[in-house]
């Protein structure tokens, strides 16, 4: 209530609502996220005005996990920013309900791949895919579409320009469109294929077998090898760069050479190795490219690290090490600030920030019951992790 005989107060007679909207911008533009919070409940105008994606962009970039690149790029569409970072908040602060989306009896190795509001998800030979509901924390109760066709388990598989290309134990690869109107198998390696990745009508494949290989997906020479690549080695985990020049694997590194090297996609032909200080053992079990010139390796000797080819290929730039000295199966990155790594020993999902040196949150997905994390995917919202005998869901928009 105002004092007797004052004017009512009313939105309109908002003294900020006089000044250009140009300056309202820069003067909002200097307000950390609570104080634009607040200033947008003084009133509806306001509330209105500070919920522009325009005045969230700065604070999104510096956030953990909010769709953003290190480049600023939008990566997330139809979801205001600043929803986007009230989420953030919770990832930083490790707020979230664990859910078991999927359960299976026998112990498997199981990969996984989100594609928008579809799951895909390997079970022993076959691939199934799931809808996701739109709260992303349950899945439909049967698979819309399940690819088969391998005699073994699945090892990996990517999508790939309307395509599944899948690796499995008995030495295929079996390309799948994802409409299920076509299919193509071939030999690719005289031990079971461990890792594979696609891009730009082009396959990468590594196997136990202690080589990696390049073939065409090109309409007419699909599976036809155009190289083949002797790692010395057993290969464990491969990467396409993102300009489609080069190819990354890592190996046991049960030699006495990297187990990191990078290959010209075109000639097959060795450009350079990664690191110097792996000791013998010190396996390379996943790989991530962020840009064409930057890249996370981790693996059995429990770090995580990051290369920039731009200033050096003998050190990483930077490394995390896995504060309870287990192996670390997989990795994934959003491009900007945040890492997200599965561990060897009860389901252990950590979340990194890159500009901290320790473990920002840890979860365990299994306990008591140990199991690796073999696989893991996230959005903005939420984080989806594979173990041995489950599919587990971490949502992140809880309040």
């Amino acid at each position: 209530m105002g004092r007797p005989g004052s004017p009512p107060q009313t939105e309109t007679r908002c003294p900020l609502w006089a000044l250009p909207e140009e300056l309202l911008l820069l003067i909002c533009s200097y307000l950390d996220a609570r104080a634009l919070g607040r200033l947008g409940q003084t009133c509806r105008r306001l509330c209105r005005f500070t919920s522009r994606d325009v005045l969230w962009r700065r604070l999104a970039r510096s956030c953990l996990n909010a769709g953003f690149s290190a480049l600023g790029v939008d990566l997330v569409t139809g979801v205001p920013v600043k929803e986007r970072v009230k989420v953030s908040q919770n990832w930083r602060h490790g707020r979230c309900r664990r859910i078991s989306l999927l359960r299976w009896k026998r112990n498997l190795l199981p990969w996984m791949q989100l594609d928008g509001d579809y799951l895909y998800l390997s079970q022993a030979e076959d691939i199934q895919v799931y809808w996701l509901h739109h709260n992303g924390t349950s899945l439909q109760r049967f698979p819309q579409a399940v690819f088969s066709g391998h005699q073994e388990d699945v090892c990996r598989f990517v999508l790939a320009n309307g395509h599944i290309v899948s690796g499995g134990g008995d030495g295929n690869i079996i390309i799948h469109t994802l409409n299920g109107s076509f299919s193509f198998k071939f030999l690719g390696h005289e031990q079971e294929v461990n890792c594979v990745d696609s891009q730009g009508g082009i396959i990468v494949s590594g196997s136990r077998d202690r080589t990696a290989k390049v073939w065409s997906l090109s309409p007419g020479r699909a599976g036809q090898c155009l190289h083949t690549v002797q790692t010395e080695d057993r290969v464990w985990s491969i990467a396409i760069s993102p300009l489609s020049s080069s190819f990354v694997t890592g190996t046991a590194c049960c030699g006495h050479t990297s187990p990191l090297r990078i290959w010209d996609l075109g000639s097959g032909q060795l450009v350079t190795c990664l690191g110097t200080d792996f000791h013998r053992g010190a396996g390379v079990l996943d790989v991530f490219y962020e840009t064409p010139s930057t890249l996370l390796s981790c693996g059995y000797d429990t770090y995580i690290r990051y290369w920039d080819l731009r200033t050096s290929t003998r050190e990483c730039v930077k490394k995390w090490e896995e504060p309870h000295d287990s192996a670390l199966y997989c990795i994934r990155s959003n491009g900007n600030h945040m890492i997200a790594s599965g561990s060897s020993y009860y389901g252990v999902v950590r979340l990194w920030d890159k500009r901290q040196t320790r473990c920002l949150q840890s979860f365990f997905l299994s306990s008591p019951i140990s199991s690796p994390v073999y696989c893991l995917r996230f959005s903005t919202t939420h984080l989806y992790a594979t173990l041995a005998s489950a599919l587990y869901a971490l949502d992140f928009t809880t309040s």
